[in-house]
């Protein structure tokens, strides 16, 4: 016989109930299962080309040309790194990005703040034109021959200061800055300037203490920038060797390699005795060693400014 008996409301809404309560259970648990399969996957993925480069970079020479090297070196040596220090000119070079790198950031994060906080004054007349001017700098430029015919007429060819006074202010900088100055309450400022102190002394005691983040993440990028460069080493500063730059000595360095093993029989280390091939290095090893080189003093300041990248980034990104 067919059950006639009916469920009451109160039976039916505890069904649903308990129903709603293992969907609510197992959505955090499927959202957390890939949300942890999706970040391992992307940190190896991430991971890999890195780790590979320094495999690469400790294998011998002639060894890599064969491939399949992954995450371990297959025959284990320093000759690449040795290439690199060999010259003699690696470590002039690399003070002179560190002193380059410092100075251009210390520079370009305290000249830029104080531009921004003259822009993002609402009294100041002018702002709204001067930002302007600034922006159409970030989408008009007059090229290289200009560039080059102007710094010549302002003395900075073949001078320290060809890398730092062209890059002392950022437009794009200076706008994500002025915008996380909006961010700051104007009572502070109302209330420092009632205590009697001027725009100069608000913006030292006030403004640029308040904005740690942002600019830590700007020096960031600042400090990147002008540690990679070297372009303008090559069209400023080429014929004084004391001015070279690290990036522009690894360039002639991996350049040299790719011309010396330009010679198939070469690179193959073809008429080689075992212990000259094994000596020898090969445009794909010490590239992986130039870039190893060149990027740990930046990965080594990194984690110490990881924390301030989402405030930093984000306040400073949101329109007013």
């Amino acid at each position: 016989m067919a059950d006639n008996r009916q469920i009451s409301p109160g039976h039916r809404a505890g069904f649903t109930a308990k129903k709603n309560l293992g969907t609510g259970r197992l959505e955090p648990f499927l959202f957390t299962s890939f949300n942890t399969v999706f970040m391992v996957c992307l940190v190896i993925v991430t991971l890999y080309p890195f780790i590979n480069t320094i495999a690469v970079s400790f294998n011998e020479g002639n060894d890599t040309i064969r491939g399949g090297i992954y995450l371990w070196p297959r025959q284990w040596t320093v000759q690449n790194y040795k290439a690199i220090f060999a010259t003699g000119t690696i470590f002039d070079a690399f003070l002179v990005s560190v002193a380059r790198t410092v100075i251009s950031t210390l520079l370009n994060i305290f000249l830029t703040t104080m531009l921004a906080y003259t822009l993002s004054r609402r009294e100041y007349v002018f702002r709204k034109f001067i930002t302007v001017v600034f922006v159409l700098t970030m989408y008009f430029s007059a090229g290289l021959i200009p560039n080059y015919f102007l710094i010549k007429d302002l003395n900075l060819l073949n001078s320290f200061w060809v890398y730092i006074i062209p890059s002392m202010i950022s437009a794009f900088n200076m706008i994500v800055i002025r915008t996380y100055i909006g961010t700051i309450p104007e009572s502070l400022m109302e209330s420092a300037r009632i205590d009697g102190a001027g725009d100069f002394k608000i913006f030292m005691r006030v403004v640029f203490p308040l904005c740690k983040p942002v600019l830590a993440t700007i020096a960031l990028f600042v400090a990147v920038g002008a540690w990679n460069a070297w372009f303008d080493a090559f069209i400023y500063t080429s014929s004084k060797q004391h001015l070279s730059t690290l990036q522009y000595e690894l360039m002639k360095l991996l350049s040299s390699t790719m011309n010396s093993n330009g010679n198939p029989n070469v690179s193959n280390g073809v008429g080689m005795d075992q212990d000259s091939a094994r000596a020898m290095v090969t445009p794909l090893s010490i590239r992986a060693a130039i870039t190893v080189v060149a990027s740990v003093p930046i990965l080594l300041v990194y984690p110490f400014m990881q924390k301030y990248f989402v405030v930093g980034l984000n306040v400073g990104s949101v329109k007013e």
